[in-house]
């Protein structure tokens, strides 16, 4: 089915980029707002000014702040909304969303209370089954690719003909999007490499350099694919966009919010002045930390990383208290 329209829930930094890739990939779209002024901004300058500054956006997206034109015959609805308030924000929009749309979560996270993954939560609350859903993870910072920097990225969905719609409607010149039907291994690889990215940000806040960064980047990458494992993900699609691509991205750029969180951290702030510092936004690992904590031992699975980076951010304990736990741990053979 040719996507001809698209409505895109959230017009934050990478909602709005992800329209404008859309958009400049053919289709209409209608991107929803929260607040009114952002809308009208958008749609009378062409610029969402509060969160990609100095972008020009196409003729092609308009905005709204009211969900029920934004979702009104859209062939595919985009939720680009943060991963703890998605349950919400979706239950709200529940008897709007058409039928027959396809649902694609840009959100990347495990669920606080359910340990339910970003698709498994659309299905839930939309009632629709998993052939409906799909996800969207790579190494996708928001502020290179409005600006049109080349990148790819992966669209995963148990639905391969409806990924393929998907690949067609957001193909472009600069934005290159694969398909995959293992939307277990793109969403926890979306989710914990936030995780991951809190603690190169806290090694890089403490000074230390590559050799430490690539350590943890790695064993980061282990622990993932282990609870991938055992949630039934494929093994390759950590090696891939979905897992070493975006794993990479996000704990090496200074684009990315959880690394730069996490190097307040290091540098001895508190979570609340990093918040501050923030401008009041906790990076989503800080809440997904404790979720996929909980996930792992549910599955009997070790991710140390995770675990000492939930011990920083809600237990008390000092980031050089981690690193000495992580130095410390009994020796074993590589892939265990």
């Amino acid at each position: 089915m040719a996507i001809e329209r698209v409505a895109v829930l959230g017009s934050g930094s990478w909602g709005t980029a992800f329209a404008k890739v859309i958009a400049d990939s053919g289709p209409e779209v209608v991107l929803w707002a929260r607040r009114q002024g952002v809308a009208s901004e958008i749609t009378e300058t062409r610029v969402n000014s509060g969160y990609l500054p100095g972008i020009s956006l196409p003729a092609n997206l308009t905005a709204t702040s009211d969900p029920a034109k934004a979702l009104d015959g859209a062939d595919a609805v985009v939720l680009a909304v943060p991963s703890q308030t998605l349950r919400v924000n979706l239950s709200a929009w529940r008897e709007l969303l058409p039928p027959d749309a396809t649902l694609v979560s840009l959100s990347k996270g495990v669920e606080l209370g359910t340990l339910k993954r970003m698709s498994e939560v659309i299905r839930e609350v939309a009632g629709v089954d998993e052939s409906q859903v799909a996800v969207v993870s790579g190494p996708n910072l928001a502020k290179e690719i409005a600006v049109e920097q080349p990148t790819a990225t992966v669209i995963a969905c148990t639905d391969h003909d409806r990924a393929v719609d998907l690949q067609h409607a957001c193909s472009n010149s600069y934005f290159r999007p694969y398909t995959n039907t293992d939307v277990v291994g793109c969403e926890l690889g979306g989710a914990c490499k936030n995780v991951i990215a809190l603690a190169c940000g806290m090694a890089a806040g403490m000074g230390y350099g590559d050799n430490t960064m690539a350590s943890i980047i790695t064993r980061g990458l282990a622990e993932t694919a282990r609870l991938g494992a055992a949630l039934g993900a494929d093994p390759l699609t950590f090696a891939g966009l979905a897992g070493l691509g975006d794993l990479v991205a996000t704990c090496a750029s200074p684009l990315s919010r959880n690394r730069s969180f996490g190097e307040r951290l290091g540098r001895g702030d508190t979570l609340a002045q990093a918040q501050e510092a923030a401008h009041g936004q906790v990076a989503e690992g800080v809440k997904s930390c404790s979720s996929i904590r909980e996930l792992a031992h549910a599955h009997g699975v070790d991710m140390p990383i995770t675990e000492g980076v939930h011990q920083v951010c809600h237990d008390g304990l000092s980031v050089r208290e981690l690193g000495a736990a992580l130095l410390g741990r009994d020796r074993k053979h590589e892939r265990q």
